[in-house]
């Protein structure tokens, strides 16, 4: 029986819910006993939705102001990575299905050319270099 692999919308939309937990032991750049946010990749899609078109933005200020809008010390760094990952392959994928560019979520204002995510993406640098030159954000 062959498997499936998902879609980046189904993955998008796994169902899991958001939780803040309290780290048992250091991680990253999170010290023991701290809360940390677990997000979604819907929370993180709304977040970035949020950014002002010819604005930039980064993974660690998102993770700051999602900690705090969660009421957690910090924002988890390895979740929020691939949920940026996901979003942006899930945004792109609604682009190739023929939205809008105007209606998918402006990925690249959160991810540069040099953004260790934007090397793992499976439709490369060159949309987000035309996307980011298109607002007169540096790339």
């Amino acid at each position: 029986m062959a498997y499936k692999l998902k879609t980046w919308q189904e993955k998008m939309h796994n169902g899991r819910p958001w939780k803040v937990e309290v780290v048992d032991k250091k991680f990253a750049d999170i010290p023991e006993g701290a809360t940390m946010l677990v997000a979604t990749p819907e929370i993180v899609d709304e977040y970035i939705r949020n950014v002002p078109k010819g604005v930039s933005t980064s993974l660690q200020q998102m993770r700051k102001d999602l900690a705090a809008e969660y009421n957690a010390q910090y924002c988890c760094p390895v979740t929020s990575g691939i949920f940026l990952r996901i979003v942006a392959e899930a945004a792109y994928e609604e682009y190739m299905d023929g939205k809008p560019l105007k209606k998918i979520t402006p990925f690249w204002r959160m991810i540069d050319d040099q953004a260790p995510v934007a090397k793992k993406l499976t439709f490369g640098t060159q949309f987000i270099k035309e996307q980011r030159a298109k607002e007169g954000l540096p790339f």
